[in-house]
């Protein structure tokens, strides 16, 4: 609908205009102030420019009313078209708002969580955003793959392994164990170690040169346990690519970026010259002992990306890596591609309550709130609705207790008890969508009209917050359409008026916004509350 009316806008004035929503919607559907931005190069006021523009306007059926009011340009939309396109999108069906290939493939890698426990909290929040954003851009017509990098190399491993020993030491032979400074905890590594106890026996856990053979089933335990809990969750990926798997390339890549002047030898130690590309520091990618850094990884990992011919790449990072950006910036300018192409979202940090208090953690963790716990206690729906209503590079803070409310203090119930409602309106009419498809928008009230425009925002919303990477405005468009649902159920009578296939009508198209909408978060839209 915007789309539409910009496109006819743009071509009537033949310049290109910003298309806004009035907050009173009595003034219009649209407003421009094109005029203001023109006022410079015409040296005329505003006001002026608009009345001489209102005039290259003809009739068209699409709008009731255009008219210039203190220097904007607004636009009403008539009822025959709003009828028009109440018709195309409820027959669409969940393909509303869907648009054709935009011929744009984009890599979009989120979570790549250590595999060494559970995921937690805000791993959670990265997976939500990301499996969301996916749905939200497919839906909208561009080819995105979704890929986990599984890092499964380095000094985590060699943790893992250590953790897995002692956990064994402690609860399955039931040693006295001195605890090193920095080790991996948690029920889940009892279960590793009992599982491994049964395989190879007592000796394993005393064998350090075995630690790494540990390290590897214990990962692949880990993300047997991860991809379940995401699977809980609704979020799936296209690909896992391993970091173990991807050093075999590290001469390659090293050659190519020795070759470009990019590398240079201190201390007995191989640096990246990162600070021509911003860093504050040349960063190390071989060690001393000749094996490759965390980096080295990331830079095989970003030149394997690139080779794979993607037009755009994503990358859903904690908040604690927003140094990293830079170095790995400098590695991808330094291997011959355009860093530009690489898009960085970073995710803030959660913080749970339970009636107030800090969310205890679970013993199967450790020392973090585990996402599988969430899931449990709030559902799915619950959670993943609540990750999005604000944007991820803010913190978030909510009270899980709210999550369970029954009233518009919880966003997801409001939002789906909207739903039901439009449906028990129907079932009490008994008649489904179908039967008021057809149905005429002549003389419909003010109120109703407002509701059919605010239901088929659904598109220009889409694409704001797929473009801005904002899945927050999905969340408040929801929230803001259940509540005039709500009031326009309990302002008019809808069964047994001489409005009621008008009213149904409306409430459909309504309804199947908030069906498709809820369905790219996704979640399932609830037909009974």
């Amino acid at each position: 609908m915007q789309s539409i009316v910009k496109d006819y806008i743009e071509k009537v004035l033949d310049t290109s205009v910003v298309l806004e929503k009035p907050k009173d919607i009595s003034l219009g559907h649209f407003a421009t102030p094109v005029a203001f931005s023109l006022a410079k190069e015409l040296r005329k006021s505003p006001m002026m420019i608009a009345d001489d523009l209102v005039k290259k306007f003809d009739d068209n059926p699409m709008f009731e009313k255009i008219e210039a009011v203190k220097g904007f340009i607004n636009f009403k939309l008539s009822n025959s078209f709003l009828e028009e396109l109440s018709k195309e999108a409820l027959l669409s069906g969940n393909n509303f708002a869907k648009e054709t290939s935009k011929n744009e493939k984009i890599l979009l890698e989120y979570v790549s969580a250590n595999p060494t426990g559970p995921l937690h909290i805000g791993h959670a929040r990265g997976a939500v955003l990301g499996d969301s954003l996916a749905r939200v851009g497919r839906h909208l017509g561009f080819d995105i793959v979704t890929e986990y990098y599984v890092n499964d190399a380095g000094a985590q491993m060699d943790m893992l392994g250590l953790s897995v020993s002692l956990a064994a030491r402690e609860f399955v032979l039931k040693e006295v164990v001195e605890y090193p400074e920095t080790y991996y905890r948690g029920d889940y590594l009892v279960d590793i170690a009992k599982k491994i106890f049964e395989l190879h026996g007592a000796e394993i856990f005393h064998d350090e040169s075995r630690y790494r053979e540990m390290a590897v089933f214990a990962k692949d335990v880990v993300l047997e346990i991860i991809t379940n809990d995401l699977k809980d969750a609704g979020i799936e990926f296209d690909n896992f690519v391993s970091e173990s798997s991807l050093y075999d390339a590290w001469p390659d890549t090293k050659a190519v970026l020795l070759e470009n002047g990019s590398l240079y030898t201190k201390d007995e130690k191989l640096y990246l010259k990162s600070t021509l590309h911003g860093d504050d520091s040349d960063r190390v990618v071989v060690r001393e002992n000749g094996i490759p850094t965390y980096l080295a990884g990331d830079i095989i990992y970003h030149k394997n990306k690139f080779d794979r011919g993607y037009d755009h790449f994503i990358n859903i990072w904690g908040a604690d890596h927003h140094g990293y950006i830079k170095r790995v910036n400098s590695a991808i300018e330094f291997l011959g591609n355009d860093s530009k192409k690489l898009e960085v979202l970073l995710s803030q940090m959660v913080q749970l309550l339970k009636g107030g208090e800090p969310y205890k953690m679970s013993k199967r963790s450790g020392n973090v709130i585990l996402m599988s716990d969430i899931v449990e206690e709030v559902g799915a729906d619950a959670l993943r609705f609540i990750f999005l209503t604000k944007k991820n590079d803010t913190h978030l803070e909510f009270d899980l207790d709210m999550l369970k409310n029954k009233d518009s203090s919880n966003p997801i119930f409001y939002i789906n008890y909207a739903y039901a409602r439009i449906n028990q309106v129907f079932k009490k009419a008994e008649k489904n969508f179908d039967d008021v498809i057809n149905i005429s928008y002549e003389n419909l009230n003010q109120d109703a009209l407002n509701l059919v425009y605010e239901s088929l925002l659904l598109p220009s919303v889409l694409n704001e917050a797929f473009n801005k990477r904002d899945m927050q405005k999905i969340t408040d468009y929801l929230y803001s359409l259940a509540s005039s649902i709500h009031r326009f159920y309990n302002e008019y009578k809808i069964v047994g008026t001489n409005e009621e296939d008008q009213y149904l009508k409306v409430l459909s198209l309504s309804a199947q916004t908030i069906r498709v909408c809820l369905n790219l978060l996704g979640i399932k839209a609830k037909e009974i509350m």
